[in-house]
């Protein structure tokens, strides 16, 4: 009967020492009250941000564009800000919104301040064209004069580069160089072609083809137009009787070049 009284004694004891439960837990309950807090200021703080963005205090009533712009119209700014440009003059991305006029044609970059108390500050920094540009799958863009390509349409008298991809840059570079050592022998490039194979073509404003060929350390690129321009115009003489149209001269000679008729047709 002792051994029995004993055992019930002590369940009762571990019964009455197993408070496990949550309420029995003063530092879980103030952790949880403290997360809760946390949650519910983070609510109010965002439904405070989203109401102060609704309320019409301090409006954006004024776009400035502090720069001259020549191929970005009116209306393509109109057209951004309407989208970029929303909330009040504390609430408004300029980021995102600098992003949107970044994505409109000839624009380069964009750059945006607030004005106090209701206007935005736009600069915009055009590309300036210098040729235009069609990669060899055809898609026509323009190379800027940083030699940059960008999608844009221009009504301008440009050269017409073509090239690989990621090859502009270097282009128009030669076009520059091919410029300044044929304009001593009162010709012009219009055109430019780089092949996949690094092969230089040139296209005069008279029409003639130059095809330069490949850069080589023996026999340059700039060796070879240089022997054009002191030696093509008394060849072209010569020959005027029996090759009355020039259409190609073939400069990939190490010693001298090659003139081929103008095709049928070609003026």
């Amino acid at each position: 009967m002792a051994s029995q009284r004993g055992n019930g004694k002590g369940r009762s004891r571990n019964e009455r020492g197993n408070g496990d439960g949550f309420w029995d837990r003063p530092m879980l309950i103030n952790l949880l009250a403290d997360v809760l807090l946390l949650g519910g200021g983070v609510l109010l703080a965002w439904a405070a941000i989203i109401a102060v963005q609704r309320l019409p205090i301090l409006p954006l009533r004024e776009l400035v564009v502090a720069t001259p712009v020549d191929n970005v119209s009116r209306a393509q700014i109109e057209h951004a800000a309407r989208s970029a440009l929303t909330g009040n003059f504390f609430t408004v991305n300029l980021e995102t919104a600098r992003t949107t006029f970044e994505r409109m044609p000839w624009v380069r970059s964009a750059s945006l301040r607030r004005i106090w108390p209701d206007g935005v500050e736009l600069r915009i920094e055009e590309h300036r064209a210098a040729a235009r540009w069609t990669t060899q799958d055809g898609e026509a863009r323009l190379v800027s004069t940083r030699g940059e390509v960008f999608a844009a349409t221009s009504d301008q008298q440009l050269p017409q580069f073509v090239g690989p991809e990621g090859s502009a840059a270097r282009v128009l570079e030669r076009f520059q160089a091919f410029g300044e050592t044929l304009s001593g022998a009162g010709h012009k490039p219009v055109a430019i072609h780089l092949s996949a194979r690094e092969a230089w073509q040139v296209r005069l404003d008279d029409g003639v083809v130059l095809e330069l060929g490949r850069e080589q350390s023996k026999h340059p690129l700039a060796e070879r137009l240089d022997r054009f321009t002191r030696h093509y115009a008394a060849a072209s003489t010569a020959t005027r009787d029996r090759l009355p149209g020039i259409g190609v001269v073939d400069m990939r000679y190490p010693n001298g070049f090659a003139l081929r008729p103008r095709a049928a047709g070609h003026s």
